[in-house]
This record gives structure tokens, C-alpha cells and sequence, in this order.
């Protein structure tokens, strides 16, 4: 019998303390099935409106908003986030989120906003990529002493087979986690804390890592 076995319970072993405590899975895990119906049009109104105060680079054309793709939601602080990205008619990508306070009821959210974004970098012109995601900070949470953590919403799809489970890595620590539903996944962690940045982390039904990306572009 293991010695931390005493007939059939488990004795916990003291965990010593942590040098830089950061805050982990804060988010609630997703709530709903991704937007449909008439939830799915509130939504769109919302988005499409935070599209159309998207302001171009000079010489740019973000175009007409296509199909939009709906990502997991996230809770945190109080707030509901729903990500979203669409393609446009320029071949552009917009991207953002739909938050909104959950309310009492379920049914009956309120305080909406929309915040979105453009990209003329998108992933069927890198075919080198693993996963298109996209990401915003929403948030902070203070640490010790100065430090303040972002807390950032990420959104993605992976672009290899087999991903399971997505997960965001702060240095060598977990910090959030979210099962990919329909080829989609949610991340709601801290980032930026302590001299330590995020990772994006794909992982197989094995546990096994599919990939990995830095929230930072590359020298």
C-alpha cells in the first residue's frame, strides 16, 4: 500500500508556498452552447456595430462583414465575453467580442458592449500556422507590489487535427484551460505578469501537445 494511503484515504501533502502568486482559472469554464437563434441575431446587432466603428489604415478597405463565427464564452468579473471573427468581402478578417452582464436571469442580460478589430493577416496566407487566434486585453488583476497582470481574452481555431483541449501557459504554469468545441476554443487568463508572457497550448485526447504560440510576434 502507498505510503500516503491510510485505508482509502487520501493524506495531502503540504504544497510549499509560491514565490509570485498569479491568479488561475478565474474565468468560469463556458455556460451555453455557441450563439443560435435569436440570441445569435442580439449578438450580431451588437458586433456589427462595434464593426462599423472599426477605422481603416490608409489605403485599406475592410469591405462587407461576412459569416460571422461565434467562439465559447467566458465569464469573468461579472462580465460575459463572446467572441467572434468574420471575413469580409475585401479578404480582410475582423475580430472582437460581445460582453454583456449576465443579470439575474439567464435570459435577460444587459449592459452590452462590443469591441472589434481588423487584420489583413490571416491564416490562409500562412500555411505554416498551427492555430489562427486572435486576442485582447479586457482587464487587469493586481499582484504583488506594483505588477498587474493582463487579463487577456483569447479566441481560436486550431488548424491541425486532433486538438482536444486548448490551455494558456504563463511560464511554467497553467493558467486556464477550455475544451475546443466545433474546431473552437476560449482562453480567459493572465498575461504580461512578472517578466512572463503567454503561451497558447493545443493538447490531443493523450495529453499529448499538438502546439504552441506566443501572443507575441517573433524578431
Amino acid at each position: 500500500m502507498p505510503a500516503n494511503f491510510r485505508l482509502g484515504t487520501l493524506v495531502s501533502r503540504p504544497m510549499p508556498p509560491v514565490e509570485r502568486p498569479v491568479c488561475q482559472f478565474a474565468a468560469e469554464p463556458p455556460q451555453s452552447s455557441l450563439p443560435h437563434g435569436r440570441w445569435a441575431d442580439t449578438l450580431q446587432q451588437e458586433f456589427m456595430a462595434a464593426c462599423l466603428r472599426v477605422e481603416p489604415e490608409e489605403g485599406e478597405e475592410i469591405g462587407s462583414l461576412g459569416t460571422i463565427t461565434w467562439f465559447p464564452d467566458r465569464t469573468w468579473h461579472g462580465r460575459t465575453y463572446v467572441p467572434a471573427t468574420a471575413r469580409t468581402s475585401t479578404g480582410m478578417e475582423l475580430f472582437g467580442y460581445v460582453s454583456f452582464s449576465p443579470g439575474d436571469d439567464e435570459h435577460d442580460p444587459g449592459d452590452f458592449y462590443a469591441w472589434a478589430d481588423y487584420t489583413p493577416d490571416t491564416a490562409d496566407q500562412h500555411p505554416d500556422w498551427r492555430m489562427d487566434i486572435s486576442q485582447e486585453a479586457v482587464g487587469g488583476w493586481r499582484g504583488d507590489g506594483d505588477d498587474v497582470a493582463a487579463m487577456t481574452l483569447v479566441w481560436g481555431v486550431p488548424l491541425v487535427r486532433g486538438g482536444k483541449v486548448a490551455t494558456a501557459e504563463l511560464g511554467a504554469r497553467t493558467v486556464d484551460q477550455c475544451a475546443v468545441t466545433e474546431d473552437r476554443f476560449t482562453l480567459l487568463a493572465p498575461d504580461a505578469y512578472a517578466d512572463e508572457y503567454m503561451d497558447v497550448v493545443l493538447w490531443d485526447a493523450t495529453g499529448g501537445e499538438l502546439a504552441r504560440e506566443s501572443l507575441y510576434e517573433e524578431d
